[in-house]
């Protein structure tokens, strides 16, 4: 009882005078059972939330501490109490078993947030005001009678450019006030929950604009194409008739071969799409750091996340959950194997196309960057047949890998298996999965996947693999900085072989380069506005600093 003592005792000590001893026993009395009531702990937890500081937008630092609050189910206010917590168990116990998230969540974003879910609950499928909408998308032309407007986003890549992009389409939904809804595919189906209390996200199967997926860098529809061939009035004063009902954006990494695609962040092109009825965007990046270079956002985007590098961390934790299915193998595996461990290492080690390297040198490369990093102990040279008396009895230190190569699992097994450590401890290394090849097709795999991404958020310090939007998920969700395994080049150990990351926001891979526009130039993207950089473990990409 000694957090609640010291209040009690502080209470005591300003309000309680000695000639009112009653009164002050009273009050004692009141406030334990008004605790006992509300569920409250009077026995500090050991699984807590810090308090979140929450600020006015803009940056300022004024404003109130929600304190230290055991087991804060709504991360702060991030998330809203309007579910029944048995449809989707994961949304209020992830944080039970994360780190505290230590960075600030501003009013401004949750505000707009809960103005986002009553927008979209009544502009979600088989409402009035969404077939009042479906009766517009008839039409040749858009209007600013409606008080709906949407943008639909269609699965593209595997399940990581999948979630990245998910996240990035939902953050342009909040900042030009659409609602967003999926195109629903059968590798998608009983993978996530649904996020918007009280309404659905997903399309309804019979929605009138067909094989969303098919769509690409040169379809009739696209934006690109209709300003090139005069088809679209791109003047910013042109009124909504001058415009269609329904283009489409094309966003993924080719779109960077056609300007007219890439008009996209410029903000005098903001001004027509934004008055666009229905957009479908199709991408498979993490555009988010794009959004900043548009100066028509830049204040909004100030006043939501005043830590630029936490998008991610925060509309993740809002909009991303996984299915029951999901957080049921989650929940297996963590408590069979992670969950008593002191600390926990995630190392997630992937092999590229574009930066081959043998399975022998990934290893070596691992264990060089974990053992001169200080995260995981360095074997014993001096060995003893009774090294094992000498055997630190603490709980041991536990290591998730997630790799598609079921030999590094063993590897990294047998060394310390087979050897004891110069500091005496036990490591134990676990391996959900190694199916040797990414099915990104496939509905199970995609679920398995999933819980890899949710296990290794759990982590206390993260191993990822440059460039891997598996990784960067898992960081971003789990708040830490990682230490990424670098590239190879020319098929060798790269040196160094790892690199801390300054940042926890993912890396937009494929950003505008080249671009002209009215208001901002975008020549070089990592240096067009302050808090956009060169990403360290991605060239050419660029991400989120503070």
């Amino acid at each position: 009882m000694k957090n609640w003592a010291t209040v009690i005792k502080y209470q005591m000590n300003c309000n309680c005078i000695a000639s009112r001893p009653l009164l002050c026993a009273l009050f004692v009395l009141v406030s334990l059972l008004v605790l006992s009531c509300f569920d409250y702990p009077l026995i500090s937890s050991k699984v807590w939330i810090s308090g979140v500081k929450f600020i006015n937008g803009g940056g300022s630092t004024e404003g109130t501490e929600t304190g230290t609050i055991p087991n804060d189910r709504l991360l702060g206010g991030l998330l809203s109490p309007n579910f029944n917590e048995q449809s989707c168990v994961s949304r209020y116990q992830s944080m039970l078993y994360r780190k505290a998230s230590p960075y600030i969540l501003s009013s401004s974003l949750i505000n707009k947030l809960r103005k986002y879910e009553e927008l979209h609950k009544k502009c979600s499928p088989n409402t009035p005001l969404f077939h009042q909408s479906l009766q517009q998308l008839k039409a040749n032309h858009s209007t600013d009678q409606l008080k709906c407007n949407y943008v639909l986003w269609t699965p593209s890549g595997g399940l990581g450019n999948r979630m990245l992009a998910l996240v990035s389409t939902f953050l342009y939904a909040l900042l030009t006030n659409r609602v967003m809804l999926i195109h629903h595919v059968d590798d998608m189906v009983d993978l996530l929950c649904e996020p918007f209390p009280g309404s659905t996200w997903y399309l309804p199967p019979d929605f009138q604009i067909k094989n969303l997926e098919s769509y690409n860098l040169y379809s009739e529809n696209s934006y690109g194409y209709l300003v090139e061939h005069n088809m679209i009035n791109n003047d910013p004063n042109s009124p909504s008739s001058a415009v269609p009902s329904f283009i489409y954006l094309h966003l993924q990494c080719d779109y960077l071969y056609h300007v007219l695609h890439k008009r996209f962040f410029c903000e005098e092109d903001q001004e027509v799409i934004n008055k666009i009825n229905w957009v479908l965007l199709k991408l498979d990046n993490y555009f988010v750091p794009g959004l900043f270079m548009i100066p028509k956002y830049e204040q909004e985007l100030e006043r939501m996340f005043p830590i630029k590098e936490t998008v991610f961390h925060h509309l993740g934790r809002y909009l991303l959950h996984p299915s029951n299915s999901v957080w049921g193998m989650v929940m297996r595996y963590h408590k069979s194997y992670m969950a008593k461990a002191k600390e926990r290492i995630g190392i997630q080690a992937r092999i590229f196309d574009s930066a081959p390297i043998s399975i022998d040198d990934l290893y070596k490369q691992i264990v060089t960057c974990t053992q001169e990093e200080s995260i995981l102990p360095k074997l014993n040279p001096e060995q003893s047949k009774n090294s094992f008396l000498e055997l630190n009895e603490a709980t041991p230190r536990a290591v998730l890998l997630a790799s598609l190569y079921g030999v590094l699992y063993d590897r990294l097994k047998n060394m310390y298996y087979l050897h004891s450590t110069t500091t005496s401890e036990i490591v134990s290394v676990y391996q959900p999965s190694h199916e040797e090849n990414q099915q990104s097709e496939q509905q199970l795999h995609n679920q398995k996947a999933l819980a890899e991404i949710w296990l290794l958020s759990f982590s206390d310090v993260l191993v990822t693999t440059a460039g891997s939007t598996f990784g960067y998920m898992a960081y971003s969700l789990a708040g830490i900085k990682p230490w990424f395994l670098m590239r190879s080049k020319d098929q060798k150990i790269p040196d160094p072989p790892c690199r801390r990351s300054g940042t926890i926001d993912p890396c937009f891979h494929s950003p505008p380069a080249d671009l002209i526009c009215r208001t901002r130039n975008i020549t070089n993207a990592g240096k067009v506005v302050r808090n956009v950089r060169h990403c360290e473990d991605f060239d050419g990409g660029v991400k989120l600093f503070d």
